[in-house]
């Protein structure tokens, strides 16, 4: 069959596939063309090392974040694989790469006031640095750093670019230029010792300095400065031209000369020599290398890399369940644990059950069996009684409590777990709430709203210090249910009767008691724990540790869940052991106090984490006289964490000598959910310790148990948690997909089968299921058993001698690429962090951006870390994560210290730092993104097909495809007018004016005193009007000046400076009654001459003008001291002063030969800076004006009113011109009267009951920013919309749908009908090519697929589909227009489903651009140009913006389907990225949508880096909170990487007359270094 060459292609390939002879290990490059620096993003390039050692260098990055929510004092480790760390940043010294330093104003990290920088407190890690160097050396001795980390090789020798800035001295380069002969030398501080990595011949140098136009050439104007003085608010709009390119030659070769490509060819010296280095950090190749990539048919989606043939694969047979030992019948056991309680209570009343220590670690008090079993009693009674009036009873056995003790005092919980034990009330134990915004609070009351809890218990002290509303009441914290308090101090108690005693049933499957537990996304579950799980746990705890009556645990954990609760609460009770409980302030005070306890009570077993045995080394200077050697069980209860043996070493290494034997280090492992999976014995005296496991990184990262021989800085090395718990069963199966058994040598998560174990998550039956139900199925998914199993959350293996070893927990997963890497890693906290950020103050998460996980590490900064320490850091923790684990980061930020989120226990709330930089909440001090690396998933970059097929066969096929070629037409416009109303009226004659001259002539002698036109002041009073034969008289006094002038010949230009109103109407009228060419110009602003007046100079010069007419006001500011400044004011032509002028007439009147003479000249700046000027003839003006006239129904009897610039295009022909032909009057409202009374337009339309109006988008934002809250203020006072049938919005882009929308929606309340807004469409060719008029079918919205777009297809979708862009049409096509959608390449006519240029052929159309020398061929190019198929005869004008037509089911007024034309940018304006073309308003609205404090934003080019200008309207401290937004939402939406995130002050970005943003203005300032950016981060 018929098959297309794509098909062709694919089928091909997928049959040979089998016969390719791959080489492994070995990835073809995509061919790359050497003419032209590959786009950035492509796959083909990005850093090969992650950026290597620069001072810095910042990137951005896609959001969406994935990480542990809970508290992880796990983080606090001895020096980790810090060889491996010092072995990779020494791999890629030799690798050296210039890094662009982020520019950042100096007052952005302005030191914030001492007292808000208190030092972190010390659980946050490293305390101060000499003990952090002490401990570290005791661990391994740390190599030398080498002295060059500090020193220049860091520094890319920077005079190559020919910028006399180094990054110290970025922040002030923008004031001044530099001089161009300090650029040769590089700046004294950074001496290069090496030679740069390119380094051009001096002569090279002095070359690219000479052709880089430091200075415009003499002759042309200097270019006008945009930025110098840009004022807060946006000011004055300006109109700026670029350097003096005038005719309407495209900016293409203007530009050219001041800069090349990346590759080394010079730059203009005022391209910031950053963006130069961070295009050649960019050139290098992007890992991985990418083969080939999957593309679907229709929709490109995420590159998707081939396998890797090497990846390695488990090779093992499956895994045998593993079975602990049975768990033994001991005759004395408790059939409950509150029996336990109970007996030794009434038999061993004397014996310690825990003693509490005070602050300075010294025993508070000692609470006996006999006291805790009398009070538990008491309060079990007193809960069960005592607490509603006389006969109701409140709390009833199986409801649900919550308990809220501080972690200082142990007994008041004690006592109030095992009360609600006694009473059979399930008691929840709760963080104690500290405020209203505590990081995961409202998680919490999620979780006593799921469990039911009304209640809860806490003591006298907690309560009083609980935060209260101003009447005294407790705070109701966010999220959290209706709480009623009791207080549990004995002395509110009440004693039970003698008859009263507690029912103690033996153990059975109800609740016991619920844990929390905090997910990876931070919400807050409950364990049930069932009595029976309970009781058996505490005896396979007892028979695992061999625990016996009477022994002394020291316990430094929390006591309310985990570890600390098991052991030193339940377990200890159920053996009348003595605890004595370390408080966590004790330990911020005295790290070593539990090493103390355990000396003085000769305790046997001691209960910690690594972070204990880490802070006991740090102290253990204080105190030479400790000794363990008591100690027959040290238990490290984040053993199972991949790091803890480091840990467990240098302890042991340390305090060997103060007794510790070696085998009584305990790793367990344990989560909320199984409870503990594995625990090591204690070990017998002499016996040989375990072995360790060393593993590949590599292996571990695709899931697999590889020994690691080659590489030791991969390889990471585990210890076991010893074996699994008596009386349990244990798999491992895989972590994602149905539970599978892994083979022996793959690694999985634990599973256990245990009575031991949490029954379920408390309220979530759904949850509950996937976790405690959980049934393992072999390779050919068939179940293996009936018993359910629980899922523990680690990952791990079974070792030789069945040793269970765990690598990993499932909520530290980040799946990148499909390679499973872990946040627990700490290569971030082997890169010597100790002098620039808190080492336990560092967060790893990743956030899902376009399709992938990405990593992000937030850490805190010392106060004291200079930038560079900062940078330096942060590049190499690139370098040593990229070495060893190979994977990219995305973003590395560091915030002042004390600012991220943090849980009860001082670790990071990693959940809620992610939420805050999802948000934009981090407020970073320093950030660096590093996209190019990471994202390797981009699409395939469009291959634009060779032209081989024509023009012709493109339409053919559209025909064949039964699709329409995109055209469309407006209706007929008659020579005649409408015979019916010329009778009627008996005015007009039967032919139509040729020329308006005569129109205001005749119009003055028929009806004479018919106000035309009327002017307005801001307080809406008429300060102006012109009757017919007041305008023709005035006119005629001008006329006569001009011809009195003997320097003033027929067909000369003469330049009109007026402000809007009707002066500047009579002098148009003047112009062409004494035969000159008028140009109107915008007046100069008084405020900001230097930058407006240059625009008008350079106009003047332009248009070759004879004279100037102006009013005397202006005529004084021409010749000010003020304008001598910026332009040279001797050389003005002669200004004529037009207020007061003699009454004459001329001798006549001048009537043009022909009508194709020139009537007018219209000058515009486009927005892309270029000052273009279009010749209008007198026919042009005359059909433009009946089109007009025709399309809205305009007669005499009419008013509409205008609040418009009446400088330029559409809105100068319905100022000046309108009314004169169709005799409506126009009511005048200058749009700059709006800054003082913004209601003025709206209440002008209310007052005169206006059908018809115009305005610009600037004026509707006004009115929309300034009047959108005033509504009802509005009706109040009488404002009444329901008259307006038609507001029409003049402009020439794409329509501002947002905008028109929440106008019409605001001003619903006075009247507007929705309906009413509607927009126009002209261009430099043709002034209206599209206006909505009052008849024919409303204007329609279509949403079209941004995919397709780029690909120049039109893909209609439904509303809200994913990537869909709303679009409306931009009007009716006027009267004799008729448009055609051209390939701008083939010139070839293009079907209704392709995006291409608009042409548009009409008699109003210019009659060409008007330029000083002839240029002909661009003339014809735009203005005359023919389809190079089809219709071969018809001259056409290329109006240089993109649009299609698409035929709707509306029906237009003469009974035919409606042709909507729809326009999508400016063809100019368009961002050709990766071979797709972008509109850069698409992108700008992505990133005004990233974050709250953005005001507005512009996006542009530069050598293939896309370069976003955000405008930050919150504070400066948000700025940095902008960059990975920005790098996500257009990675996200617009499959784009961002290379340069400038963010500036409100105002920067420029923008024209008509409100459009001048983007090459921004563009060529930003290059110049002249934006004074608040902060610029280059992206890697």
């Amino acid at each position: 069959g018929d098959i297309t060459q794509k098909g062709y292609e694919k089928k091909r390939t997928k049959l040979l596939a089998p016969y390719i002879i791959q080489t492994p290990g070995k990835t073809v490059a995509p061919p790359q063309n050497d003419a032209q620096p590959p786009a950035p993003s492509s796959s083909s390039h990005v850093p090969a090392s992650a950026p290597a050692n620069s001072s810095r260098y910042r990137e951005r990055r896609s959001r969406r974040t994935h990480r542990n929510g809970g508290t992880r004092d796990d983080r606090y480790r001895s020096d980790i694989h810090t060889e491996a760390v010092q072995a990779a940043l020494a791999k890629n010294k030799e690798e050296k790469m210039a890094l662009p330093m982020p520019t950042k104003r100096r007052s952005t990290y302005v030191q914030s006031p001492i007292e808000t920088r208190t030092p972190p407190d010390s659980s946050s890690g490293s305390e101060d640095e000499t003990s952090a160097r002490r401990q570290s050396s005791a661990v391994a001795p740390q190599p030398q750093v080498h002295p060059n980390l500090q020193s220049s090789d860091y520094w890319m020798n920077r005079s190559a670019q020919g910028s006399s800035t180094s990054s110290s001295a970025s922040s002030t380069m923008s004031h001044g230029e530099a001089k161009p002969q300090a650029q040769s030398q590089p700046q004294p501080q950074y001496k290069p010792q090496y030679q740069p990595l390119y380094q051009p011949h001096p002569a090279a140098v002095a070359d690219m300095l000479a052709h880089s136009r430091i200075a415009p050439s003499e002759n042309s104007a200097p270019p006008p400065d945009v930025t110098a003085v840009a004022p807060p608010s946006r000011g004055p709009r300006v109109d700026l031209p670029s350097n003096a390119v005038v005719r309407g030659m495209s900016r293409g070769h203007s530009r050219s000369s001041m800069m090349e490509t990346a590759d080394g060819v010079p730059v203009s010296s005022r391209v910031s020599t950053k963006i130069q280095q961070l295009l050649n950090t960019l050139k290098r190749p992007k890992r991985p290398p990418l083969s080939e990539f999957f593309t679907d048919d229709s929709e490109e989606i995420v590159q998707v890399p081939q396998p890797d043939p090497n990846t390695p694969r488990p090779e093992g047979r499956q895994i045998i369940p593993v079975k602990g030992e049975p768990l033994g019948v001991v005759s004395n056991w408790p059939p409950a644990l509150q029996a336990a309680l109970a007996r030794w209570g009434a038999t061993q009343g004397k014996s310690p059950a825990l003693t509490a220590l005070d602050i300075t670690g010294k025993p508070l008090y000692t609470l006996t069996y006999g006291k805790l079993w009398s009070r538990s009693v008491k309060l079990a009674y007193t809960l069960l009684n005592k607490l509603g009036t006389k006969n109701e009873q409140i709390l009833k056995p199986g409801d649900k409590v919550a308990l809220v003790y501080p972690n200082s005092d142990p007994g008041m919980f004690w006592v109030a777990f095992y009360g609600c034990l006694l009473a059979e009330v399930i008691p929840v134990p709760i963080e104690v709430p500290l405020s209203r915004k505590d990081a995961g609070i409202s998680q919490v009351g999620f979780l006593l709203g799921s469990c039911g809890v009304g209640l809860a218990l806490t003591s006298e002290i907690c309560l009083k210090g609980l935060p209260k509303t101003p009447t005294g009441e407790i705070l109701q914290f966010k999220g959290w249910p209706r709480m009623k308090w009791v207080i549990t101090d004995s002395k509110y108690l009440t004693k039970p009767s003698k008859d009263w005693q507690p029912h103690i049933p033996t153990a059975n499957t109800d609740p016991a008691y619920i844990e929390y537990k905090a997910s990876k996304e931070g919400t807050v579950v409950g364990v049930a724990v069932s009595k029976v799980a309970m009781l058996t746990h505490c005896q396979a705890l007892t028979q695992a540790c061999n625990y016996c009556e009477g022994e002394t645990l020291v316990n430094v954990l929390d006591f309310k869940k985990d570890m600390g609760l098991w052991h030193g609460v339940l377990t200890a009770v159920m053996n009348r052991m003595h605890t004595i409980s370390v408080p966590y302030a004790v330990m911020k005070a005295c790290p070593l106090s539990w090493v103390q306890r355990v000396h003085m009570n000769k305790a046997r077993v001691a209960l910690v984490k690594c972070r204990d045995l880490h802070w006991a080394m740090m102290a253990h200077r204080d105190q030479r006289d400790v000794s363990l050697a008591s100690l027959r069980m040290l238990i490290v209860a984040d053993g199972a964490n991949p790091w803890s043996v480091s840990s467990c070493d240098a302890f042991l290494n340390l305090f060997q000598s103060h007794g510790l034997k070696p085998e009584v280090i305990c790793p367990c492992a344990a989560s909320p959910e199984a409870m503990t999976v594995a625990i090591r014995r204690p070990g017998v005296p002499g016996a040989p310790l375990p072995a360790r496991a060393i593993l590949s990184m590599g292996g571990l990262s695709y899931g697999v148990i590889r020994v690691n021989t080659e590489d030791k800085n991969s390889a990471l090395t585990v210890q076991d948690v010893g074996h699994v718990m008596p009386g349990a069963l244990m798999c491992i199966v895989r972590p994602d997909g149905p539970p599978q058994l892994c083979k022996t040598d793959e690694i999985g998560e634990i599973i256990i089968n245990s009575r031991a174990g949490g029954t379920m998550y408390y309220g979530l039956p759904g949850l509950t299921k996937n976790t405690f139900e959980v049934i393992p199925v072999n390779a050919n998914g068939v179940p293996i058993g009936e018993i359910p199993f629980v899922r523990s959350g680690l990952l791990g293996f079974v070792g030789p001698g069945s040793l269970i070893f765990v690598v990993g927990k499932i909520e530290g997963l980040l799946m990148v690429s499909s390679r499973r890497h872990n946040a627990d890693d700490a290569t971030a906290l082997a890169v010597e962090p100790v002098k620039t950020v808190y080492r336990g103050r560092i967060a790893v998460f990743s956030v899902t951006v376009f399709y992938d996980e990405r990593v992000v590490i937030v850490a805190e900064q010392r106060p004291d870390a200079s930038e560079e320490d900062s940078f330096q850091w942060m590049s190499r923790v690139l370098q040593a994560i990229d070495s060893i684990h190979q994977v990219g980061l995305y973003c590395l930020a560091l915030v002042p210290a004390n600012t991220l989120p943090k849980t009860p226990l001082g670790g990071i709330h990693i959940s809620d730092t992610k939420q805050f930089f999802l948000d934009g909440n981090l407020h970073p001090c320093n950030i660096l993104m590093c996209p190019h690396t990471c994202v390797t998933n981009l699409p395939k970059p469009r291959q634009k097909q060779p032209v081989g097929v024509g023009p012709a066969s493109v339409m053919v096929g559209n025909l064949v495809a039964g699709k329409r070629i995109a055209q469309a037409v407006g209706r007929d416009l008659g020579m005649i007018e409408d015979q019916d109303l010329v009778r009627k009226l008996c005015m007009w004659p039967t032919v139509m004016h040729q020329y308006l001259t005569e129109a205001l002539q005749w119009r003055a002698q028929t009806d004479p005193d018919h106000v035309l036109y009327v002017l307005l002041n801001a307080k809406g009073v008429s300060v102006g009007t012109a009757t017919c034969v007041q305008l023709h008289k005035r006119a005629e006094k001008i006329a006569a000046a001009l011809s009195e002038k003997s320097s003033i010949n027929t067909g000369e230009n003469v330049v009109l400076l007026y402000p809007p109103g009707i002066d500047l109407i009579a002098a148009f009228y003047g112009c062409l009654y004494a035969g000159c060419v008028p140009v109107n110009v915008r007046p100069p602003h008084p405020q900001n001459l230097a930058a407006t007046l240059p625009t008008v100079r350079m106009i003047i010069d332009v248009s070759k003008a004879a004279c100037i007419l102006t009013t005397q006001n202006l005529m004084r500011i021409l010749r000010s001291k003020e304008a001598a400044a910026s332009v040279n004011i001797k050389t003005w032509p002669t200004v004529i002063d037009t207020d007061d002028l003699p009454r004459r007439r001329p001798p006549q009147i001048y009537k043009p030969p022909t009508a194709e003479m020139i009537a007018y000249l219209d000058f515009s700046v486009s927005t892309t800076g270029m000052l273009t000027g279009v010749k209008i003839s007198h026919a042009a003006v005359s059909a433009l004006c009946r089109s007009i006239k025709l399309q809205c129904e305009l007669y005499s009897s009419r008013q509409i009113a205008i609040c418009l610039d009446p400088y330029c295009g559409l809105g100068f022909v319905l100022w000046c011109l309108a009314s004169v032909y169709s005799g409506h009057q126009s009511i005048l409202i200058p749009p700059f009267e709006l800054e003082s009374s913004v209601s003025l337009w709206l209440s002008t339309l209310s007052q005169y009951r206006i059908r018809d109006t115009f305005c610009s988008y600037s004026v509707m934002e006004l009115c929309t920013k300034g009047l959108g809250t005033q509504t009802d203020l509005l009706k109040a006072r009488g404002v009444n919309l329901s008259c307006v049938r038609s507001c029409v919005v003049i402009a020439e882009e794409r329509p501002r749908l947002v905008l028109s929308q929440s106008f019409s929606k605001l001003f619903k309340d006075v009247g507007l009908s929705s309906r009413a807004v509607s927009t126009a469409f002209g261009s430099r060719v043709n002034l209206a090519i599209c206006l909505q008029g009052t008849t024919g079918p409303d204007p329609c919205t279509v949403y079209v697929d941004m995919k397709s777009l780029r690909h120049d297809r039109v893909r209609l979708v439904e509303r809200g589909a994913p990537q869909s862009l709303p679009l409306m049409e931009s009007g009716k096509i006027l009267p004799g227009v008729r448009v055609i959608i051209v390939n701008p390449e083939t010139k070839g006519p293009l079907g209704d489903s392709h995006l291409g240029e608009i042409w548009v052929n009409s008699p109003h159309n210019a009659s060409g651009y008007y330029t000083i020398y002839g240029e002909e061929s661009l003339q014809a190019n735009h203005f005359n140009t023919k389809l190079s198929f089809g219709d071969p005869h018809t001259l056409w004008a290329r109006t240089g913006y993109l649009g299609f037509v698409k035929r709707t089911e509306l029906l237009d007024a003469s009974g035919d389907r409606h042709d909507a034309l729809f326009v999508v940018g400016s063809l100019d304006e368009t961002l050709e990225l990766r071979g797709l073309r972008y509109h850069p308003t698409d992108i700008e609205t992505s990133v005004s949508r990233a974050h709250r404090s953005i005001a507005e934003s512009a996006v542009f080019t530069w050598t293939n880096l896309l370069v976003v200008v955000s405008e930050l309207c919150g504070s400066e401290q948000d700025a940095l909170d902008l960059v990975p937004l920005i790098t996500n939402v257009v990675l996200e939406e617009h499959h784009l990487i961002v290379g340069v995130v400038v963010i500036v002050d409100p105002g920067v970005i420029p923008i024209n007359s008509r409100g459009e943003k001048q983007r090459m203005h921004l563009r060529d300032s930003f290059l110049a270094d002249q934006l004074d950016p608040i902060y610029v981060a280059y992206n890697m």
